[in-house]
């Protein structure tokens, strides 16, 4: 279960004593929440905590019972896919996909196959070769989805994940997003768009925040 309990944050250089945000929210393993809340509520911001992207000021977070608090990003046991995407331009798609198996790239034959079989089935197999400066941004946020799904870690953080997307790919997926639940992932999702919780999320949250 991932746990976040009383979780304060507040902006850098404000001072200790501060009013910050404060955020509560359970989430069970194999289990997809939808964070809600008008912009601005702290949805983004939790996210980049339980990823090690900010640092709050107090209050805790765990996984399967383990503090994240002292674990830097690369040792938590989440995956984030961002709404910028985060693709390196000049490597190409599958070495993009590639990066969240091995940080240097170092990977068996077989790896680069599923790599390969990952891509055709978001509608990119052709692509694999192309640099990623050259994609579109439908086609980018395909990579991150499937990079981060490649990925062995237990939690995903989902910040917009079908940003730019057409109905087709949407579908795509929606499926293989909810592929992943089934087979244990417990997914934190943040989408504006209504189509998205609908079709991945077990229950929506909105009251995980509290400002103060």
């Amino acid at each position: 279960m991932l746990e976040i309990d009383d979780l304060l944050f507040r902006y850098p250089g404000q001072a200790p004593d501060t009013p910050g945000w404060h955020f509560n929210v359970g989430i069970r393993e194999g289990e997809c929440v939808a964070l809600t809340g008008p912009s601005g509520c702290g949805k983004s911001t939790l996210l980049n905590l339980v990823a090690g992207f900010l640092a709050p000021a107090g209050g805790d977070m765990r996984w399967q019972g383990q503090n994240l608090g002292p674990l830097p990003p690369w040792q938590r046991p989440v995956t984030t896919v961002f709404q910028e995407q985060n693709l390196f331009d000049h490597l190409t798609v599958a070495e993009n996909v590639g990066l969240g198996l091995h940080p240097g790239l170092r990977l068996s034959k077989t790896q680069w196959s599923r790599i390969e079989a990952a891509l055709e089935t978001v509608n990119l197999g052709g692509l694999h070769n192309q640099r990623a400066g050259n994609l579109s941004g439908g086609q980018r946020q395909r990579v991150a989805v499937v990079r981060a799904l490649l990925r062995p870690q237990p939690v995903l953080l989902l910040d917009e994940p079908m940003t730019g997307l057409d109905d087709e790919n949407r579908t795509i997926l929606q499926d293989l997003l909810l592929q992943a639940r089934d087979q244990g992932k417990t997914l934190a999702l943040v989408s504006h768009d209504i189509r998205d919780r609908q079709a991945l999320a077990d229950r929506e949250v909105s009251d995980f925040f509290q400002p103060w």
